[in-house]
């Protein structure tokens, strides 16, 4: 992209179901902030619009103020290509994005499955509309948060669902004694998969087992700061601690 001048980058995987995006700033942009500019741009065309992600990607299908001011829903639901699709179109929602890249399209825009192509052609026409703006400067409208990567500390396949039975009932009991986490009052807790704690500043943390591998991911992200970002992580570690079969992790903030 800096080496052409170029406006974006489109990358597609082997079999063509998922799309990745570069801005012409040479910026790789994660999927679920890519799902979020497409959001702002078709809820501008198509009204009352649903949406459907999941548990791994950005609050700010939530709080971000243009999708609030227009009405947007979004459900957050399980991670995995074939959940999403099967919710996306449970809702007849206008789209699904997945963080890992998948992106789903009802009518009439696309057929309902996840084809990389239709991504990148709805990332064109976001392009398109967006009256000459560079998707760097869509981008950067967006409000910041602090993100983690996807991270994953090994746990036995055999256990790693009742740990994250444990953690989920740790929160639960938090959030019902009215407890403070981090001197926040915990706003919402979703467990379609896994658990997804939200304090009431929008600072989030996902526990949840990995589908395919002996392992849980974990996700945290900030609207506040990186060390807002940082503490859910090190309260969400802290009790991973306390359970020995949680091992090493593949990466750590």
């Amino acid at each position: 992209v800096k080496t052409h001048g170029a406006d974006l980058c489109l990358g597609f995987d082997g079999d063509g179901d998922r799309c990745g995006v570069v801005d012409d700033s040479g910026r790789e942009i994660f999927a679920d902030k890519i799902g979020v500019l497409l959001a702002r741009d078709l809820s501008a065309v198509h009204a009352n619009a649903q949406f459907v992600v999941d548990v791994k990607s950005t609050g700010l299908y939530l709080t971000d103020p243009v999708l609030r001011e227009r009405g947007v829903r979004t459900d957050y639901w399980k991670t995995g290509h074939s959940y999403i699709k099967r919710r996306t179109a449970e809702l007849k929602a206008l789209a699904g994005f997945e963080k890992s890249g998948h992106f789903f399209f009802n009518a009439p825009i696309g057929k309902g499955y996840d084809d990389g192509i239709v991504a990148g052609i709805a990332v064109l026409t976001m392009l398109d509309r967006a009256g000459g703006k560079k998707l760097s400067a869509l981008y950067d409208s967006l409000p910041r948060t602090w993100g983690s990567p996807t991270m994953s500390p090994f746990c036995p396949d055999d256990r790693k669902y009742r740990v994250v039975e444990a953690l989920t009932a740790q929160y639960q009991a938090l959030k019902d004694e009215g407890a403070t986490l981090l001197d926040r009052k915990i706003a919402s807790i979703v467990t379609v998969n896994g658990v997804r704690v939200t304090l009431e500043d929008g600072t989030w943390g996902l526990v949840r087992a990995s589908s395919n591998k002996p392992s849980l991911v974990v996700v945290v992200e900030s609207p506040v700061s990186a060390e807002m970002m940082r503490a859910i992580f090190a309260d969400i570690d802290a009790r991973l601690s306390g359970f020995p079969e949680v091992g090493q992790y593949d990466q750590r903030i």
